[in-house]
């Protein structure tokens, strides 16, 4: 900054009234470096225009009657700090109130005229000239003041002594939203400014009472956002961004006193600046915590060989510090002399991987990798980086071992072969001195010893079996299958072996094979490396025997298929004689072509050795064969066993006595308790299986097989034959039942049946009346119906009755014959005389006893039942046994006694019943059934064809088109029988 101007080299401008009255100029000429003089206004204006002046002088009359106050004024109008000394010739209050109006710099009055230059005037320019000086340094200032003070970037508050805010800058005012008057007067520190900063406030009071005292005061305050602690979970530069730091500096303003009369509070943000301090502390750190932890250790040394620089880590490897690493001197008494080429080194300058052998402060030889490098740090210029590879070489050399093992565990053929090897090469892999392996045994759920090294032999003792259990070390291992490694054995309760000098030990499951234990006399000789090698030894061993579990597994597999390739054999053996027994069932025309059938098909091509079918004799004691077929032994074991039906032993009566299929798998099993045995023996027989031939609770026999082998009768030829039994029975019935309805001669049989639960026993018995079936019967899908006739009660009161009982769906009545009144209306069921009756359709569900009579060839004739007894009349074909056909109809009811036998000739050979049931459709008999039950045929007739139609839920014109159709038939039939032609019977 320029400094003041003095009277003696100020330029200075006089205005005065002319030349003649000029005074003020000349008196000044001498004592200033330049002196203008103008007469009027615009003069001087010009001249402050046109010329560099420093100071105005004036007096008050000027030319052409203008005045210097005048003049003042237009000066000030154009520059408000020009120095300007009025200094009139005579001056009063009036003027001088008029010069401080018109800012005048001084007012001089001179009233002595003859002594123009004046001390006083002289003074008044000089003082105007050094406040206008003042006034320049003053506004300089306050303008730097406003940059300071108005900087964008930065906050800033003016404050009065005590820290209340005087002024704040528009940032500080916008941060929080404020205006001027809303932050003037109110202390810094309460300012919401400082809200979100923890101990914002107090640190702004300390700091503000500290440049109160005099003294600058500098804060740096952490501002954090609403959402700073969620961001901060993140971490990382987000964390960074969640707050904002600012050294806040408060310093005190003095006046020219000393005294401090403000404050100047200014915040600037330096959040970058103190992440990057924050980065370089923790690059520090990071640095430090590495080189004091990283395994490798770096060692610096001048040309000679001298320590200039050794890592603090340098105990991990050599177990040194680094002070005991300087007092060696030279690096040739840690690493040796000849560890490197130095020409090589300087021609490459960095020489890598250089392996050596050092002794740590223990005695302990480590395998070092080195890499020298040339350097130029602070005196040192080689650098050592020394890496530990002792435990990789070590690893190396176990893993060479463990692949070796690998290679013998993949021509090993058994599980002790396996163990034998892994207990052999533990010495190799791990470098232990005792190890066993144990097999888990799944019969007896024990693991026992399948190997163990001398060296555990030693130390511990032979070992011996565990328990598949958790009370005991190999125990609890096998059934956790989890790993256990001991630094001392002894130290867990579960050792077995109190006395043992084994200490470290490793306990390692071999899946579900067994166990494998390593360990050493020593303690703590599991370090990671080691332990690392026991589970890939253990491993190994382990897919060693799943290897062989699996070849175990598909050679079981392989004979379980090849098991089930002769089962499908010999099924589909099976299944032809199957297809060939159902072509010759459906072929045979009697009983004795179905027996045959059975026994040729069952032993041809040598299936079985010998096939005989038996039945009850005609005394019932014993069996006797009815077809037979296979080895020429097998009529002489026929005649030669005892098939007397007390000697339950022989297979074929064992299963005619239990009605249940009877297998011997192997004849020589007990062939002193039986005799039959040693006979079957003798004709080549070892097994045999015999099935009862039974269909629908009626046995016709035994099918007897046997076999020259043992076992031959598995659970699917058991499955099959029992089936056969079943199959070949029915197609006994099947026989029986058609020649039952072909054949003329048939043998009547009459019971009387006492059985209670009888359901025409049922009817009669509770409607008190006679009750009486023709035999026929109409079949439905689920049910069958039959026409009865009622003698001694109305029918309606035995269809109620019938209603009611089990085993009837649905009661209808057909006709009815009670006596009429005088009215011509029928008697009610209670009035009826004994001529009451009429007949009823009873729709039953199955089975119905006369189906099943049906079905072994048995026709029903007739059941009459009255309230104390019932008689059953059937008819037995000629073909058909009669005792056998008794004893169908014995089992049918519960309690029936044959009353009388007669035999009986068909008058045609033709069975007229079944052509009429060839000829009419179900519904066409049903529809004349109904129609003749119920007196439609009658003269005059009962019911008319209306009535029958409604009872059979049909449209009159269908009833009588059923019943013309029917009528047509059976003429058809009956002019067929008597041999009528055909255009005379089928005409019209």
């Amino acid at each position: 900054m320029a400094s003041a101007r003095t009277l003696e080299d100020a330029r200075l401008l006089v205005a005065e009234p002319s030349d003649s009255n000029r005074v003020l100029s000349p008196a000044l000429a001498d004592e200033t470096r330049t002196v203008t003089a103008v007469s009027t206004v615009d003069g001087a204006l010009e001249r402050l225009e046109t010329e560099s002046i420093d100071c105005l002088l004036t007096a008050q009359s000027l030319a052409d009657g203008e005045t210097g106050l005048e003049l003042c004024k237009r000066v000030r109008e154009r520059a408000p700090e020009f120095p300007i000394v009025l200094a009139p010739a005579d001056g009063d209050e009036s003027l001088a109130s008029a010069a401080v109006e018109a800012d005048v710099s001084a007012y001089v009055p001179r009233a002595n005229t003859t002594d123009p230059a004046a001390a006083d005037c002289r003074m008044a320019i000089e003082q105007a000239l050094a406040d206008r000086h003042e006034r320049r340094r003053l506004r300089d200032r306050a303008r730097q003041f406003d940059a300071i003070f108005e900087d964008s970037e930065t906050y800033a508050w003016v404050l009065e002594p005590e820290g209340t805010v005087r002024q704040a800058n528009d940032p500080a005012l916008a941060a929080i939203d404020a205006t001027a008057g809303d932050v003037r007067g109110r202390r810094l520190s309460a300012l919401p400014w400082w809200q979100s900063i923890g101990d914002g406030g107090t640190a702004i009071e300390d700091a503000i009472e500290q440049a109160a005292a005099g003294t600058v005061a500098h804060r740096e305050l952490t501002r954090h956002r609403a959402d700073a602690a969620e961001t901060s979970d993140r971490g990382g530069a987000d964390a960074m961004d969640a707050s904002t730091t600012f050294e806040v500096t408060v310093r005190p303003v003095y006046d020219e006193s000393g005294t401090v009369v403000s404050l100047l509070a200014r915040a600037t943000d330096v959040t970058e600046r103190a992440h990057l301090e924050q980065e370089l502390r923790e690059s520090e750190e990071l640095h430090r915590v590495t080189l004091n932890n990283m395994t490798d250790t770096v060692l610096i040394t001048d040309d000679d060989g001298a320590f200039t620089y050794v890592c603090p880590n340098v105990h991990f490897i050599f177990g040194y510090t680094d002070d005991e690493i300087h007092e060696m001197g030279t690096i040739d008494e840690l690493l040796g002399s000849d560890l490197f080429d130095r020409e090589e080194l300087a021609e490459t300058g960095v020489l890598t991987n250089i392996e050596c052998t050092a002794t740590d402060r223990a005695g302990q030889e480590h395998t070092l990798l080195v890499n020298v490098r040339e350097v130029s740090i602070q005196g040192g210029t080689i650098l050592y980086s020394c890496r530990d590879i002792t435990t990789r070489k070590h690893r190396e050399a176990a893993l060479t071992a463990l692949h070796r093992t690998t290679r013998k565990l993949l021509y090993a053929e058994t599980d002790r072969e396996i163990a034998d090897i892994v207990v052999d090469d533990t010495t190799d892999v791990l470098d232990l001195e005792a190890s066993a392996a144990y097999l888990f045994d799944t019969d007896e759920t024990v693991l026992r010893p399948a190997a163990s090294s001398p060296g555990m032999e030693r130390i511990h003792g032979p070992v011996r079996d565990h328990r598949a259990s958790e009370d005991s070390i190999p125990g609890r291992v096998f059934v956790d299958g989890e790993t256990r490694f001991f630094a001392d054995v002894h130290d867990s309760a579960l050792l077995s072996n109190p006395d043992t000098d084994l200490r470290s030990a490793a306990y390692v499951p071999l899946g579900d094979h067994g166990v494998f234990v390593a360990g050493s006399s020593e303690s703590g000789a599991f370090d990671d490396v080691s332990r690392e090698l026991t589970d890939l030894l253990a491993a190994t061993a382990e897919a060693a025997l799943d290897r062989l579990e699996r070849e175990r597994t598909l050679r079981e597999r392989d004979r379980e298929l090849k098991r089930r390739n002769r089962q499908l054999t010999r099924v589909n053996r099976i299944n032809e004689i199957i297809r060939e027994l159902d072509q010759a069932l459906v072929r045979a025309e009697t009983r004795e072509e179905i027996e045959h059938a059975v026994c040729d098909r069952l032993t041809t091509a040598d299936r079985f050795s010998f096939a005989w079918i038996g039945a009850r004799e005609a005394g019932g004691e014993r069996l006797e064969s009815r077809a037979q077929s296979g080895t020429i032994d097998g009529q002489e074991y026929i005649d030669t066993v005892s098939l007397a039906l007390a000697d339950a032993s022989e297979p074929a009566v064992r299963a005619a006595t239990d009605r249940e299929a009877t297998v011997i798998s192997n004849v020589a099993d007990g062939l002193r308790d039986a005799p039959w045995r040693s006979t079957a023996l003798t004709c080549g027989y070892q097994s045999a299986m015999s099935v009862p031939l039974a269909y629908d609770d009626f046995a016709y026999g035994v099918l007897t097989v046997y076999a020259d082998q043992p076992d031959a009768f598995d659970d699917m030829i058991h499955a099959v034959l029992a089936e056969l039994g079943e199959t070949i029975a029915a197609a006994i019935a099947a026989v029986e039942r058609k020649h039952a309805l072909l054949s003329d001669a048939r043998t009547r049989l009459e019971f009387d049946v006492t059985d209670e639960t009888f359901l025409f026993a049922r009817l009669a018995r509770q409607a008190d009346c006679t009750v009486s079936f023709d035999g026929g019967v109409r079949q439905h899908d689920d049910s069958a119906s039959v026409f009865v006739t009622v003698n001694g009660a109305s029918p309606d009161a035995v269809a109620a009755v019938a209603a009611d009982l089990v085993g009837v769906e649905r009661a209808q009545v057909i006709s009815s014959d009670g006596r009429t009144d005088s009215d011509g209306e029928a008697d009610a069921p209670e009035t009826a005389g004994d001529e009451a009756g009429g007949t009823i359709r009873l729709q039953l569900s199955r089975p119905v006893f006369a189906l099943q009579l049906a079905d072994h060839g048995i026709v029903l004739r007739g059941v009459e039942a009255t309230p104390s007894s019932v008689r059953v009349v059937v008819d037995v074909p000629s073909s058909a046994d009669v005792r056998e056909s008794a004893d169908i109809v014995s089992k049918t009811f519960a309690d029936a006694d044959l009353r009388s036998k007669q035999t009986v000739e068909r008058t045609s050979p033709r069975d007229f019943r079944s052509t009429l049931r060839d000829r009419l459709t179900d519904r066409q008999l049903e529809v004349v059934q109904v129609a003749y039950y119920g007196g439609y045929f009658e003269s005059p007739r009962e019911q008319s064809g209306e009535d029958i139609a409604a009872a059979l839920e049909i449209s009159p014109a269908a009833f009588y088109r059923h019943v013309r159709t029917a009528q047509r038939k059976l003429l058809d039939i009956v002019f067929d029988e008597l041999g009528v032609p055909a255009a005379l019977s089928t005409g019209g």
